[in-house]
């Protein structure tokens, strides 16, 4: 000590926080730091033995497995955050909640990139020999997988990473055959040849989660099919010329109104421009309702209604190409259809039944075959050879850089029908239409023979699929709640389920078919089935799908006894929608995670487009096999979109990388942008926005870091009970008490945005803005717990204040480290290996969330201090007026004097001191409802008033307060009594 006490440095004496947490993260360089020390650790697997130790509950999120195809973006890595957060949550809350990662291996996606690798050596697909495109296949999937799998780590995303389920595993593929051959076995496979959608381009057939819909031109053409016996025609009006040459009836609706109408007068070619196709005097059968139309778009100036035409009595009719040659010389019989409306067109619907769902069902309903349709376009979208003049010409172009654009079809069945004489008219109009998603080319409906699951056949339990399904969405859980209606709409009211495609690389259908048709597992007895889906299952699981089609028939049915020439065996594969919907069977059963037959993951989680895709396809197949959904609960989120709410395209250039983010900013500003939005919408992201997520990080660090600091040198003796603790104290237990409650039902309902709202202004409002704040003074100045052995009861009040104030902040950042660790993974593992509480675990995801006693809440405690904050609002309000004007230039240059008209105001603050509160060196409630005028008031608190007076006496040269003099311990002059108390102690156990 100093001779002279005025010029002591005191500042040896006061408690500074330190800690060697950096302010800043340098993310992009030490996260990839921190994912090694994780695999060093081997935390998964030390993850998954805690549990084990627990005794936990078992707690099944299953991957919805990506396509191994090219890098991730955007969305597939927030698709990706958002499981981990929800893996990592659960795990925390006490669950064992395992993530096995997959990956979709078959089907388009992939095959598609392998045929544009060989076009780039100049060999199509049909050069490559089957199995060797199949090995292509396999290799490229496999190269992505690796790639992939790499970018999804980056992420932070923790799981089973050296042991994921692949669809294209040979066990993987023998259990995808053993589910088809199971549902088979139901009775429930059936073979038609309906008309389904189908890809020239890529050559096969595709099912509705397979298209997209966009708009395009196409040409609209008006024909007459004139009538047998008569100098009357039918009109009918089409959108695909193309389908004309495949007509083969008419249909109509007996609940319409239909005339017998003569064109008298037609715009003239000088006044069109072109030479019209109507022609005065012709005769035609229309629907009153659109006649005018018809006439309008014919450009027929004047016409006249001569009688009421019954199309049920025009007998048959004439096909409009039937002069040109016999080929198109058949009767074309009337057909009664519900389908047909007055709505557009012309009141009679041309009738392809190759061609269209409706032409197909009305056909087969009015009592012709399937044998009878005219399959006249093959598999690439081009007539077939027996088609007089239009052989061999395409619908759509198939390559080239053309590729997806009309083909020579349209042009030149218009151009035939015009040379007829039976083109009424013509135009051009805009319709919505399928497009394959992946090649981005029209498809076209052609009836082939498909392999399908029904939807409406009565299966082992009596119930139909359909209902089986429906019954299992009425069960599940949807996050959000709209997701059970949409799900439900679309199977109410979907076709049977087409499940084969003609393509290389997939799945086989593993069906032997006789001479009559009829699959193996109902043709032959039940016993010979299921020999052989044995012998099929364990050829697949050895060599995988290429044991199918290498192994010859007889290899498969010789030992039963039967004749290989009696039986086809089936090539085409499985939908790749089949493949990835029986995923349940061999990542969750059959690795032993769920019960075989009556398990179901807890949750199904990817984006709102797989109503149609996985969520269906999963939900029919566990049904069809097992009567239930795979499923508890389904969780849909929505997609990436800019600023301005336009879906991300290169074209357009408005994309983000997370490849971008991670390198300038880090993945857990990704991770933070992905859980602070609404992620069940589609969410906004610009650089802007991911800017408000960096500040959002450095807000949560820097809160972080100041209790780290705050804590410098904390143990758990200097624990202060509750009970013990003063008020403001235990208003902060409060409401960690009411967070615990709040984040853990945000994480259970998987409400990130909640638990980060929740969490970011409690950090800037609750700690920075309020307790941080009003504590520091305590924290800087208060005596240190070091010195409690030369504390008097009046140096233990202070001492005290500060140790309840050093448990409370050490009660938040466990509470803190913990509830952001799911979203914040890396930062949150840092500051946990910086703190006190680093021996606790090897790593911060080892914990769980800590329990929070029942006895921290305090409603009645809470009432009081929302009253004293209303209060302080006001008093805060008048300070920073007078910093403002400079008038003082920190708080406790000032001692407001605090008018309040609301007695229980007052009241709030007994045993509590208000210059603390108020961060001043005075402060006086005065009871009253009159003001003196001239005072600080808010609009919203009427009723306080504040003066804010400056105070008097001297500046404490420790803490800066002002204080009277006279009340200073004479040893002490230049400080308050407090710190002298404080200065005490520190004396008396240190050396001078």
């Amino acid at each position: 000590m100093t001779d002279s006490l005025t010029d002591r440095d005191y500042r040896d004496t006061l408690f500074l926080p330190a800690t060697e947490f950096p302010m800043r993260g340098g993310l992009p360089k030490r996260e990839p730091d921190w994912i090694k020390r994780w695999d060093d650790l081997k935390l998964y697997e030390r993850l998954r033995a805690d549990a084990k130790a627990r005794g936990a509950e078992q707690w099944i999120l299953h991957d919805g497995p990506p396509y191994a195809n090219g890098h991730i973006h955007l969305g597939t890595a927030m698709n990706k955050i958002v499981k981990d957060i929800i893996v990592r949550s659960h795990q925390m809350a006490g669950f064992d909640a395992a993530y096995l990662p997959g990956w979709d291996c078959h089907g388009l996606p992939i095959e598609w990139k392998v045929e544009e690798e060989f076009r780039s050596k100049g060999k199509t697909k049909d050069d490559v020999p089957p199995g060797e495109f199949r090995a292509a296949c396999r290799a490229y999937a496999e190269k992505w997988v690796e790639i992939q799998g790499k970018e999804f780590r980056s992420l932070g995303i923790e799981g089973e990473w050296d042991n994921p389920y692949l669809t294209m595993k040979f066990e993987s593929e023998a259990s995808i055959v053993g589910e088809f051959l199971r549902m088979a076995k139901t009775g429930s496979l059936v073979r038609g040849a309906k008309p389904i959608m189908w890809s020239p381009v890529e050559r096969t057939a595709l099912a509705e989660a397979e298209v997209e819909y966009h708009d395009r031109k196409v040409p609209v053409i008006w024909v007459k099919f004139p009538v047998e016996g008569s100098d009357a025609s039918v009109v009918i009006w089409t959108t695909t010329p193309w389908t004309i040459p495949a007509n083969q009836a008419v249909s109509y609706n007996p609940g319409i109104a239909y005339g017998l109408y003569e064109v008298e007068t037609v715009m003239s070619e000088e006044e069109l421009g072109f030479a019209p196709y109507a022609k005065p005097g012709e005769k035609l059968i229309l629907a009153d309702a659109l006649a005018a139309a018809v006439m309008d778009g014919a450009k027929v100036s004047a016409y006249k209604r001569l009688e009421d035409v019954d199309p049920s009595a025009l007998g048959k009719l004439s096909h409009p190409l039937h002069a040109m040659d016999p080929f198109f010389a058949h009767d074309i019989p009337l057909l009664a259809g519900e389908h047909v409306t007055d709505d557009a067109g012309t009141g009679f619907v041309h009738t392809a039944p190759a061609h269209g769902e409706d032409d197909f069902n009305v056909w087969v309903e009015s009592g012709h075959t399937t044998q009878e349709i005219r399959q006249i376009v093959d598999p690439d979208g081009c007539y077939t050879p027996d088609v007089p003049r239009f052989a061999g010409m395409d619908i759509i172009r198939t390559s080239g850089k053309k590729r997806g654009e009309p083909g020579k079809a349209n042009n030149e069945v218009i151009a035939a029908l015009a040379e007829s004489g039976n083109l009424f008219a013509r135009g051009m109009t805009t319709i919505r239409d399928a497009h394959s998603w992946r090649s981005k080319a029209p498809v076209i409906r052609r009836a082939t023979p498909q392999w399908f699951i029904s939807m409406d056949k009565p299966g082992p339990n009596g119930k139909t699929l359909r209902e089986n399904a429906l019954k299992a969405i009425d069960e599940t859980e949807f996050f959000p709640a709209v997701g059970r209606n949409r799900l439900r709409s679309m199977v109410e009211g979907r076709p049977d389920w087409l499940i084969s495609r003609q393509r290389n690389w997939g799945v086989p259908i593993t069906i032997f078919v006789n001479k009559s048709g009829e699959p193996h597992t109902a043709a032959l007895t039940k016993e010979q089935a299921d020999t052989l889906n044995v012998a099929i299952r364990e050829a697949i699981t050895k060599g995988g799908v290429e044991a199918w089609f290498d192994t010859p028939a007889e290899e498969f049915l010789g030992p039963l006894g039967l004749s290989a020439n009696e039986w086809d065996k089936v090539t085409d594969v499985l939908d790749v929608w089949f493949d990835s919907g029986t995923t349940h069977a061999f990542a969750l059963r059959e690795r032993g995670i769920i019960d075989a037959e009556t398990g179901q993951a807890d949750l199904y989680m990817e984006g709102s487009d797989q109503h149609r895709g996985w969520f269906q396809s999963s939900l029919l197949e566990c049904c069809a096999t097992r009567g239930m959904a795979p499923y508890r609960q389904v969780l849909t989120h929505g997609f990436i979109v800019d600023a301005e709410g336009k879906k991300m395209s290169k074209s357009i250039g408005n994309t983000i990388e997370p490849q971008e983010i991670q390198k300038q900013y880090g993945i857990e500003i990704l991770r933070i942008w992905t859980a602070s939005g609404d992620y069940t919408e589609d969410l906004r992201i610009s650089d802007e926005i991911i800017k408000g997520s960096v500040e959002t990080y450095r807000k949560l660090r820097n809160t972080v870091r100041y209790l780290l600091g705050a804590l410098d040198d904390w143990t758990d003796a200097e624990t202060i009970e509750p009970a013990k603790m003063p008020g403001l104290e235990r208003w902060v237990l409060h409401r960690l008490a009411e967070l615990d409650a709040q984040v853990k039902a945000a994480y259970t309902v998987y409400d990130f945005k909640r638990v980060m709202s929740l969490l970011i202004n409690f950090a800037g409002v609750d700690l920075s803005a309020v307790y941080f704040d009003i504590r520091k003074d305590s924290l800087y100045c208060d005596p240190r717990f070091s010195t409690m052995d030369a504390w008097d009861d009046a140096t233990a009040f202070y001492g005290n204040r500060r140790c309840a104030a050093r448990t409370v902040m050490a009660a938040v950042l466990e509470r803190l480290l913990t509830w952001l660790a799911p979203v914040m993974p890396f930062t949150m593992e840092e500051a946990f290996l910086e703190s006190h509480l680093g021996g606790k675990a090897d790593s911060v995801h080892l914990l769980l969330f800590p329990e929070t006693p029942e006895g921290w809440k305090d409603e009645k405690l809470a009432e009081r201090w929302a009253k004293i904050f209303t209060v302080r609002r006001v008093v805060t309000g008048a300070l920073e007026v007078e910093r403002r004007e400079k008038r003082i230039g920190a708080s406790l240059e000032a001692a407001p004097v605090v008018h309040i008209a609301d007695e229980a105001l007052v009241k709030a603050f007994e045993g509590e001191d208000p210059a603390d509160l108020f961060i001043t060196s005075g402060a006086e409630l005065v009871h009253t409802s009159e003001g003196k005028g001239g005072g600080f008031t808010l609009d919203d608190t009427p009723g306080v008033v504040v003066y804010p007076e400056k105070a008097t006496g001297i500046k404490c040269r420790r803490s800066w307060k002002y204080f009277d003099p006279v009340l200073a311990d004479p040893s002490f002059p230049d400080i308050t009594p407090r710190d002298a108390l404080a200065v005490k102690a520190w004396d008396a156990t240190h050396e001078a």
